[in-house]
């Protein structure tokens, strides 16, 4: 099944943390990808630590990472509906708004998210198939 990365399993991936053999894994498999709502998280993250974000998206996209294994794909205007009604249903376990963007563009598009976050297995939606990296 296809893999659609969150934030935490592409910055585990980059930082080679525990779980980066199973992003490694999906990628070569050649069917990831990530919504252009996490590609922001990641940049984000990356820019907490003091990095530029526009540098490591050029590198990226030059090693053909990004845009080219894992491709980049817009969130629709369905997808907002879905991480709307999602809210009322993942608020207790504090899932973020880049949280609920990967669940609903993986169930809209039928595959896995892969994620380091341990509280997605506990979202009990209908269609909805998450792989934990560790």
């Amino acid at each position: 099944m296809a893999a659609l990365l969150d934030a935490s399993s592409l910055l585990a991936y980059l930082h080679d943390e525990a779980g980066a053999d199973v992003v490694t894994e999906a990628i070569a498999q050649g069917d990831s990808v990530m919504s252009v709502v996490n590609w922001s998280e990641t940049l984000s993250k990356w820019a907490d630590l003091g990095e530029d974000p526009a540098h490591l998206a050029q590198t990226l996209e030059e090693e053909g990472l990004i845009g080219g294994t894992v491709d980049l794909i817009p969130v629709t205007p369905d997808d907002a509906i879905a991480i709307a009604q999602l809210r009322p249903l993942t608020r207790d376990l504090g899932l973020s708004l880049g949280d609920r963007t990967c669940i609903a563009t993986a169930m809209r598009l039928g595959f896995h998210a892969l994620t380091a976050d341990r509280t997605w297995a506990d979202v009990e939606v209908e269609g909805l198939s998450v792989q934990l990296i560790r």
